[in-house]
């Protein structure tokens, strides 16, 4: 499905007259001004998966994140918004076919980050307190104790229940269910298989980020999937071959001093893999 098909951004020569009329000059910065043009970017032109490919400093997470804030998407993690991001926002267009999803959003790695991060604090949490629980029910099992007056009735439930139960049912009735141990690239990949929902436009930053390999060929298959047959798009920012040889997927190199669409084979990360593992081939048969 393709719900936005193209985003335009301010030409060199608009922006150049932009900066021209600011009176004051003591900004540092005038991102997002001038970092999208300097590699001739344009125009984006969508299909159902849509990559955009570069390094460091090629822009591919600043144009996410304006293409996000201009089309409504929502995200959950700050980003970088200087003095004059809603004047470049102004500057911008884009074209739809129907209305953008309302729940459409914008995932970022800090997002994923936060994710893990917190459903690890909450299993040590709960590890914590199961522990905890564990010695109770011995202490409160054989323990002599005799009630002396209401404010001991909870005191007593526990000693009785202690002693009508096993432990781990002790546990279970005083503790939720824990939440299931994930590693990093689990915790990773559950976050992406919960917020991304049927018919929904999506930008994901650098999806890879906390995945294995095999992690990142799950997710392929997973966006592969979302999009032939649950009405999802996807506008992607990687470096993952994974990711980028997903199937029908148009890429955008950001790396070339003009934004080019390539095949996936073509671009230079991509070709580095290769060289490296072809010149190690003969030690694969070993």
């Amino acid at each position: 499905m393709t719900y936005l098909s193209h985003f335009s951004f301010p030409d060199i020569e608009l922006e150049y007259s932009f900066l021209m009329n600011i009176k004051r000059t003591c900004y540092d910065s005038f991102y997002p001004f001038q970092v999208l043009s300097k590699h001739g970017l344009r125009m984006l032109d969508f299909e159902p998966i849509t990559i955009l490919y570069g390094g460091n400093g090629s822009g591919k997470t600043t144009a996410l994140n304006v293409i996000a804030q201009k089309v409504g998407a929502a995200r959950e993690s700050v980003y970088n918004r200087s003095n004059f991001f809603e004047d470049y926002l102004r500057m911008c267009d884009f074209e739809t076919q129907g209305p953008v999803p309302g729940d459409s959003r914008i995932v970022t790695s800090d997002d994923v980050f936060d994710f893990v991060l917190n459903l690890r604090c909450l299993n040590d949490g709960i590890s914590q307190k199961r522990e905890e629980l564990f010695e109770e029910y011995l202490e409160n099992k054989y323990a002599h104790f005799q009630m002396k007056s209401l404010e001991d009735y909870e005191q007593l439930r526990k000693v009785h229940m202690a002693r009508r139960k096993t432990q781990s049912k002790y546990v279970r009735n005083n503790l939720m269910n824990n939440v299931r141990e994930h590693s990093n690239g689990e915790s990773a990949f559950l976050y992406f298989s919960e917020k991304i929902q049927e018919n929904g436009l999506y930008l994901l930053d650098e999806p890879e980020n906390s995945l294995s390999p095999l992690r990142q060929q799950e997710l392929s298959k997973f966006l592969e999937d979302s999009a032939r047959f649950f009405g999802c798009q996807f506008i992607i920012s990687t470096h993952s071959p994974f990711l980028l040889s997903m199937r029908g997927a148009k890429i955008y190199d950001m790396d070339e001093d003009e934004v080019d669409v390539k095949r996936w084979t073509q671009l230079a990360g991509v070709r580095a893999y290769f060289d490296f593992f072809k010149a190690h081939e003969g030690e694969f048969g070993r």
